[in-house]
Protein backbone atom coordinates (compact mmCIF):
# COMPACT_ATOMS: atom_id res chain seq x y z
CA UNK A 1 0.00 0.00 0.00
CA UNK A 2 1.27 3.50 -0.64
CA UNK A 3 1.82 5.12 2.41
CA UNK A 4 1.16 8.69 3.40
CA UNK A 5 4.16 11.22 4.99
CA UNK A 6 1.78 12.81 7.19
CA UNK A 7 4.17 15.60 8.03
CA UNK A 8 3.98 16.77 4.28
CA UNK A 9 0.28 17.27 4.51
CA UNK A 10 -1.10 20.70 3.68
CA UNK A 11 -3.92 20.27 5.75
CA UNK A 12 -1.34 19.67 8.94
CA UNK A 13 0.37 23.15 7.95
CA UNK A 14 -3.36 24.51 8.37
CA UNK A 15 -3.58 22.81 11.63
CA UNK A 16 -0.20 24.50 12.63
CA UNK A 17 -1.33 27.93 11.49
CA UNK A 18 -4.47 28.09 13.18
CA UNK A 19 -3.27 26.74 16.45
CA UNK A 20 -0.74 29.22 16.53
CA UNK A 21 -3.42 32.13 15.76
CA UNK A 22 -5.56 30.92 18.63
CA UNK A 23 -3.05 31.05 20.94
CA UNK A 24 -2.11 34.46 19.91
CA UNK A 25 -5.73 35.44 20.81
CA UNK A 26 -5.63 33.56 24.10
CA UNK A 27 -2.71 35.34 25.18
CA UNK A 28 -3.88 38.78 24.06
CA UNK A 29 -6.85 37.40 26.33
CA UNK A 30 -4.51 36.74 29.46
CA UNK A 31 -3.19 40.89 29.34
CA UNK A 32 -5.96 41.93 28.66
CA UNK A 33 -7.87 40.21 31.59
CA UNK A 34 -4.45 41.20 33.61
CA UNK A 35 -5.40 44.78 32.99
CA UNK A 36 -9.10 44.77 33.00
CA UNK A 37 -9.60 46.02 29.99
CA UNK A 38 -12.65 45.49 28.47
CA UNK A 39 -15.19 42.06 28.33
CA UNK A 40 -13.57 38.78 27.10
CA UNK A 41 -16.80 37.07 26.47
CA UNK A 42 -16.81 37.55 22.95
CA UNK A 43 -13.55 36.72 22.88
CA UNK A 44 -14.32 33.17 24.30
CA UNK A 45 -17.15 32.73 22.14
CA UNK A 46 -14.64 33.20 18.65
CA UNK A 47 -12.07 31.15 20.18
CA UNK A 48 -14.71 28.50 20.78
CA UNK A 49 -16.51 28.66 17.36
CA UNK A 50 -12.82 28.65 15.47
CA UNK A 51 -11.19 25.45 17.75
CA UNK A 52 -15.15 23.93 16.06
CA UNK A 53 -13.43 24.66 12.81
CA UNK A 54 -10.34 23.55 13.59
CA UNK A 55 -11.59 20.28 15.04
CA UNK A 56 -13.13 19.73 10.93
CA UNK A 57 -10.08 20.29 9.66
CA UNK A 58 -8.13 18.29 12.13
CA UNK A 59 -10.77 15.59 11.22
CA UNK A 60 -9.83 15.79 7.94
CA UNK A 61 -5.98 15.47 8.31
CA UNK A 62 -6.30 12.50 10.74
CA UNK A 63 -8.82 11.24 7.80
CA UNK A 64 -5.75 10.88 5.40
CA UNK A 65 -3.49 9.35 7.44
CA UNK A 66 -5.38 6.82 8.77
CA UNK A 67 -6.78 5.61 5.25
CA UNK A 68 -3.96 6.37 3.24
CA UNK A 69 -1.41 3.33 4.26
CA UNK A 70 -4.94 1.01 3.71
CA UNK A 71 -5.46 1.91 -0.06
CA UNK A 72 -3.67 3.57 -3.20
CA UNK A 73 -7.12 5.06 -4.13
CA UNK A 74 -7.75 7.10 -1.19
CA UNK A 75 -8.45 10.09 -3.43
CA UNK A 76 -10.94 8.70 -5.60
CA UNK A 77 -12.62 7.68 -2.17
CA UNK A 78 -11.96 11.58 -0.87
CA UNK A 79 -13.59 12.46 -4.24
CA UNK A 80 -16.71 10.63 -4.53
CA UNK A 81 -17.40 11.65 -0.41
CA UNK A 82 -17.01 15.46 -1.90
CA UNK A 83 -19.37 14.47 -4.41
CA UNK A 84 -21.91 12.89 -2.45
CA UNK A 85 -22.09 15.50 -0.46
CA UNK A 86 -22.10 18.24 -2.31
CA UNK A 87 -25.46 16.47 -3.80
CA UNK A 88 -26.70 15.34 -0.77
CA UNK A 89 -26.66 11.97 -1.33
CA UNK A 90 -26.85 9.68 1.38
CA UNK A 91 -23.91 7.47 1.89
CA UNK A 92 -22.09 4.88 3.94
CA UNK A 93 -18.36 3.59 3.56
CA UNK A 94 -16.45 0.99 5.79
CA UNK A 95 -12.87 0.96 5.00
CA UNK A 96 -11.88 -2.42 6.59
CA UNK A 97 -8.02 -1.65 8.56
CA UNK A 98 -6.43 -4.39 10.51
CA UNK A 99 -9.44 -6.28 11.93
CA UNK A 100 -11.79 -8.14 9.67
CA UNK A 101 -14.77 -6.62 9.07
CA UNK A 102 -16.56 -9.54 7.67
CA UNK A 103 -17.74 -11.49 11.17
CA UNK A 104 -19.77 -8.24 11.90
CA UNK A 105 -21.84 -7.65 8.19
CA UNK A 106 -24.95 -8.75 7.16
CA UNK A 107 -23.09 -9.66 3.85
CA UNK A 108 -24.68 -7.89 1.05
CA UNK A 109 -24.46 -8.03 -3.07
CA UNK A 110 -20.95 -8.88 -4.21
CA UNK A 111 -18.77 -6.03 -6.37
CA UNK A 112 -15.16 -6.93 -6.74
CA UNK A 113 -14.20 -4.53 -8.41
CA UNK A 114 -11.03 -1.89 -8.00
CA UNK A 115 -12.87 1.46 -6.42
CA UNK A 116 -13.41 4.48 -8.59
CA UNK A 117 -14.76 7.22 -7.53
CA UNK A 118 -17.23 6.91 -10.05
CA UNK A 119 -17.87 3.53 -9.48
CA UNK A 120 -19.16 4.18 -5.64
CA UNK A 121 -21.17 7.46 -6.35
CA UNK A 122 -23.09 5.09 -8.80
CA UNK A 123 -24.04 3.22 -6.17
CA UNK A 124 -25.06 5.65 -3.86
CA UNK A 125 -27.33 7.13 -6.44
CA UNK A 126 -30.73 7.66 -5.02
CA UNK A 127 -32.66 4.80 -6.35
CA UNK A 128 -30.27 2.17 -6.67
CA UNK A 129 -30.62 -0.66 -5.95
CA UNK A 130 -27.46 -1.23 -4.10
CA UNK A 131 -27.99 2.46 -2.30
CA UNK A 132 -29.27 0.96 0.90
CA UNK A 133 -26.34 0.00 3.21
CA UNK A 134 -22.96 0.19 3.19
CA UNK A 135 -19.60 -0.30 0.65
CA UNK A 136 -17.79 -2.62 2.29
CA UNK A 137 -13.42 -1.68 0.93
CA UNK A 138 -10.96 -3.98 1.09
CA UNK A 139 -7.30 -2.56 0.05
CA UNK A 140 -8.06 -0.95 -3.23
CA UNK A 141 -11.02 -2.92 -3.97
CA UNK A 142 -14.79 -2.69 -3.35
CA UNK A 143 -16.06 -5.97 -2.09
CA UNK A 144 -19.51 -5.64 -1.66
CA UNK A 145 -22.47 -3.23 -1.27
CA UNK A 146 -25.69 -2.84 0.52
CA UNK A 147 -24.51 -4.27 3.70
CA UNK A 148 -26.16 -3.94 6.68
CA UNK A 149 -23.87 -3.16 9.95
CA UNK A 150 -24.52 -3.56 13.47
CA UNK A 151 -26.27 -0.72 15.01
CA UNK A 152 -24.58 1.60 18.19
CA UNK A 153 -27.47 2.69 20.98
CA UNK A 154 -25.31 5.54 21.90
CA UNK A 155 -26.28 8.92 21.76
CA UNK A 156 -24.26 12.20 20.76
CA UNK A 157 -24.75 14.50 23.27
CA UNK A 158 -28.60 15.41 23.06
CA UNK A 159 -29.26 14.78 19.02
CA UNK A 160 -30.82 11.39 18.20
CA UNK A 161 -28.35 9.85 15.20
CA UNK A 162 -30.04 8.47 12.08
CA UNK A 163 -29.70 4.99 11.08
CA UNK A 164 -26.45 5.59 8.85
CA UNK A 165 -24.73 7.08 11.74
CA UNK A 166 -25.77 5.01 13.93
CA UNK A 167 -24.35 1.83 11.76
CA UNK A 168 -21.00 3.40 11.43
CA UNK A 169 -21.38 4.04 15.66
CA UNK A 170 -21.59 0.23 15.78
CA UNK A 171 -19.54 -1.55 13.62
CA UNK A 172 -16.54 0.83 14.86
CA UNK A 173 -17.34 0.04 18.64
CA UNK A 174 -16.75 -3.91 17.37
CA UNK A 175 -13.51 -3.69 15.26
CA UNK A 176 -10.61 -0.63 14.04
CA UNK A 177 -12.85 0.00 10.86
CA UNK A 178 -12.85 3.17 9.79
CA UNK A 179 -16.61 4.16 8.57
CA UNK A 180 -17.55 7.24 6.06
CA UNK A 181 -20.60 8.09 6.60
CA UNK A 182 -22.11 11.32 4.43
CA UNK A 183 -25.68 12.84 5.60
CA UNK A 184 -28.59 13.20 2.79
CA UNK A 185 -30.64 15.62 5.31
CA UNK A 186 -27.56 18.25 5.75
CA UNK A 187 -25.19 17.25 3.08
CA UNK A 188 -22.36 17.27 5.98
CA UNK A 189 -19.71 14.04 6.01
CA UNK A 190 -18.22 12.46 9.01
CA UNK A 191 -16.21 9.09 9.55
CA UNK A 192 -16.40 7.09 12.84
CA UNK A 193 -13.75 5.44 14.35
CA UNK A 194 -13.04 3.44 18.02
CA UNK A 195 -16.91 4.65 18.79
CA UNK A 196 -16.46 8.34 17.59
CA UNK A 197 -17.93 10.40 14.92
CA UNK A 198 -15.63 12.90 13.22
CA UNK A 199 -16.83 15.76 10.91
CA UNK A 200 -14.87 16.15 8.17
CA UNK A 201 -13.78 18.61 5.29
CA UNK A 202 -15.55 18.03 1.69
CA UNK A 203 -14.37 20.53 -0.14
CA UNK A 204 -11.73 19.78 -2.86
Amino acid sequence: MVQMNCDTSSLKAELKQELTSILAVMQQSLLALDQAEGCLLGTFDEIRSRFSRLETTAASFYLQCYLAPYSSTYTDLSLAVSHLAQKRQGALVVMEREDSVAPFLQAGIPIGAVLSHSLLESIFFPGSPLHDGAVYIRGDQIVSAANVLPLSQITVGEKKLGTRHRAALGLSEQCDALIIVVSEETGKASFALQGRLYPIITHM
